[in-house]
C-alpha cells in the first residue's frame, strides 16, 4: 500500500505539472496523441482501464504484465492529407508477472520533388518527412489486482535533412476491483524532454560585418529554432465488463482525458464478443473537446485459432468531420 500511495503522489504531482504548462496548439510531435490500434479506436479511444492487447504498450503499460500470452500486432491507417500512420508493437511474457514489449510509432508525410527557382521541374532529388517514436516497455503485477509499467521512448521529427530528437516516459497503472470486472487505469504519456529542429536545412550564407568591404560574404551561419515541449497528457479509464459469459463478453469504457495543449474531453466506448470469435465495438471519441473534429467511430474483428498460435484481424472507422473519414487496419498474432 505504501508503494501505490508513493504512485498516486507522484500522479498528482504530474497533473498540477500538466495544468501548469497548459498551453493550446504550442507543442510539438502531435502525433503521439493519435489514437493507436484498430480495436480501441474502434472503441472511441477509451482503452486505458481495457488494455489488454499489445497496444497497452501505447494506452496503459500497466497492463501488459496482465496479458496470459506474447503478442505481436501490426496497424496501418491513412491519415490526414495523404499521410500514413503505422504502429507496431510486441510484447513478450518473462513470467506470470512481468513482461517486456517493444513498439514503434510512425507518422509518414510522404516524398517531393525538390524544386527551386532556377529548377522548377525539379533538382532531381526527393525530399520526405515523418515522425517516429521507439519504445521500450517494462510491466508488473505488484499485487493479484495492481500492476504497473512504464515506457521509455525515443522520440525524432525530420523533415529532409532538418530533425529534432528527444526522450520521453510513460507510466501506466491498472488496478482490478472485485465488482463485475471493473477495472480502472491510469496513464502519463509523453513526460519528457523539449524538441528543437537543427539541421543542414538551416544552414546560410551570411556577411558577419557588412560595413567593411574585402571580409568572406559567405561565412555559413545557422538559423536558431526554438524548442518546443511534448504533448503531455493524463488520462484516467474505467472499464466494466457487465456481461461476461462463456459465449458473451460485452464491455463498457470511457477515458477522461487532461493533456497540455488542449481542452480536456472524454473517449466513450464499448465491445461486444461472441464465443471469443467476432466482436463489434461503437465508440465516440474527443467529446466536449474545443473545436473538435472526431467524433464518431465504430469497429469490427475476427478471432481464430490456427495450430500453436491465434490470429486477430480488426478494423475499425471513424467520423472526422471536414476530413471526411478514418479507417484503421490491424493484424495480430497471439501465441
Amino acid at each position: 500500500m505504501k508503494v501505490i500511495l508513493k504512485i498516486f503522489l507522484f500522479s498528482i504531482l504530474l497533473i498540477n505539472i500538466i495544468t501548469a504548462q497548459s498551453k493550446v496548439g504550442t507543442t510539438a510531435a502531435n502525433f503521439l496523441t493519435i489514437p493507436e490500434g484498430s480495436r480501441a479506436s474502434g472503441m472511441g479511444g477509451a482503452f486505458v482501464a481495457v488494455s489488454n492487447d499489445v497496444t497497452a504498450a501505447f494506452w496503459n503499460p500497466g497492463g501488459l504484465s496482465r496479458l496470459t500470452n506474447n503478442e505481436f500486432s501490426v496497424s496501418h491507417a491513412g491519415w490526414l492529407v495523404g499521410t500514413s500512420l503505422n504502429w507496431l508493437g510486441f510484447v513478450y511474457k518473462l513470467d506470470d508477472d512481468n513482461a517486456v514489449a517493444v513498439s514503434v510509432n510512425q507518422l509518414y508525410y510522404g516524398s517531393d520533388d525538390i524544386t527551386t527557382e532556377m529548377q522548377p521541374m525539379g533538382t532531381g532529388e526527393q525530399w520526405d518527412a515523418q515522425d517516429i517514436s521507439v519504445g521500450l516497455t517494462y510491466s508488473r503485477n505488484l499485487t493479484d489486482r495492481f500492476s504497473i509499467g512504464g515506457t521509455f521512448k525515443f522520440i525524432q521529427q525530420k523533415i529532409w535533412m532538418e530533425s529534432a530528437s528527444g526522450f520521453a516516459l510513460d507510466l501506466g497503472l491498472l488496478f482490478r476491483t472485485q465488482y463485475q470486472g471493473l477495472q480502472i487505469g491510469m496513464n502519463i504519456s509523453n513526460f519528457g524532454t523539449e524538441l528543437k529542429l537543427d539541421g543542414e536545412n538551416l544552414l546560410i550564407p551570411a556577411d558577419v560585418d557588412p560595413a567593411h568591404t574585402g571580409n568572406n560574404k559567405t561565412i555559413a551561419a545557422s538559423l536558431n529554432t526554438d524548442s518546443w515541449p511534448l504533448p503531455l497528457m493524463f488520462t484516467v479509464g474505467v472499464g466494466l465488463n457487465p456481461v461476461e459469459t462463456d459465449d458473451w463478453k460485452w464491455t463498457l469504457a470511457t477515458d477522461a482525458i487532461y493533456p497540455n495543449n488542449q481542452t480536456a474531453y472524454l473517449n466513450l466506448g464499448t465491445e461486444l464478443v461472441w464465443n471469443k470469435i467476432f466482436s463489434l465495438r461503437v465508440g465516440y471519441n474527443s467529446l466536449f473537446k474545443e473545436d473538435s473534429e472526431q467524433n464518431l467511430t465504430a469497429g469490427v474483428g475476427v478471432q481464430y485459432n490456427v495450430g500453436p498460435f491465434t490470429a486477430r484481424a480488426d478494423y475499425s472507422y471513424m467520423r472526422f468531420g471536414i476530413f471526411s473519414q478514418i479507417s484503421r487496419y490491424s493484424l495480430s498474432i497471439i501465441f
